[in-house]
């Protein structure tokens, strides 16, 4: 019989306990996702319905901001943390349509994201996209890992999407945005977005949630996510719901609002 023994480096999936990439996966319509995620999933929109919006609302903002930052900013560098899962639209596929000299990184610790690593790894051929794996608890490891492929003595944009929550303290949230940022050179760009607590349905579905076992996340206060952008020069519209911030046309009609606040910021 053949060794069916993972090799050292094989990532290990657990999938008894729902994680926040393949539930978000689940809600954005992916399949790169198991029962316990959508179990988790559908609990958590029982409560609080408007979550799908959100998860919909903050994808097309990273649209949105990347075609931006790509386009009118000229950015040429990106460095995408807490990547997730591929779906529609990665980083690299919007930045490499509006510039295929783009070069992006993508940072992840999570199994499942590096089982799909190989997805993610295609680029322009003018461009080019690579992943390191690396957690955000720990900056300097992420900046030492980029700084092999990015040059951060040319403008980077650091793009951080729906991940501080997964930093318990605000402290230690803000300080990693500061470090990440202060390695950023001037004309560099910080965009994000992140929810806020502001509706006590979706606190209860997400306390509901934490206590599944999955990695808890937290909601904060506006002010809290406003204050990441204090090193930065923020760009219009502000820091607004990302169904505000440069919205294109759609054929659907107005977005439904949502509580999540994100902006664009430039280092001076």
């Amino acid at each position: 019989m053949a060794d069916e023994t993972p090799a050292p480096d094989s990532p290990v999936i657990d999938t008894t306990v729902p994680h926040s990439a393949r539930i978000w996966n689940y809600w954005l319509g992916g399949k790169d996702n198991y029962p316990v995620d959508r179990a988790a999933g559908d609990q958590y929109v029982d409560v609080f319905p408007g979550i799908v919006d959100i998860a919909c609302s903050g994808r097309a903002f990273l649209a949105r901001a990347v075609r931006f930052l790509a386009g009118e900013a000229g950015v040429r560098q990106f460095l995408d943390c807490g990547t997730g899962l591929p779906t529609a639209d990665n980083t690299h596929e919007v930045a490499q349509r509006a510039a295929p000299a783009s070069h992006i990184v993508y940072v992840d610790n999570d199994p499942l994201v590096l089982s799909h690593a190989q997805a993610l790894l295609t680029s322009s051929a003018e461009g080019a996209t690579s992943y390191v794996e690396a957690d955000l608890h720990d900056p300097e490891r992420i900046l030492d890992l980029a700084a092999t492929e990015l040059d951060f003595g040319e403008p980077v944009a650091l793009l951080l999407m729906g991940v501080l929550g997964h930093m318990g303290d605000h402290k230690e949230a803000l300080g990693i945005v500061r470090h990440l940022g202060g390695a950023l050179p001037s004309g560099g760009y910080l965009a994000l977005y992140d929810d806020t607590d502001t509706d006590e349905a979706h606190n209860r579905a997400q306390r509901d949630y934490d206590d599944t076992g999955a990695v808890p996340y937290r909601l904060r206060p506006p002010e809290q996510i406003i204050a990441y952008f204090d090193d930065f020069d923020v760009v219009a519209p502000g820091v607004v719901p990302c169904e505000e911030w440069r919205p294109e046309p759609d054929q659907g009609g107005p977005p439904r609002r949502t509580s999540t606040l994100c902006g664009v910021g430039r280092k001076p």
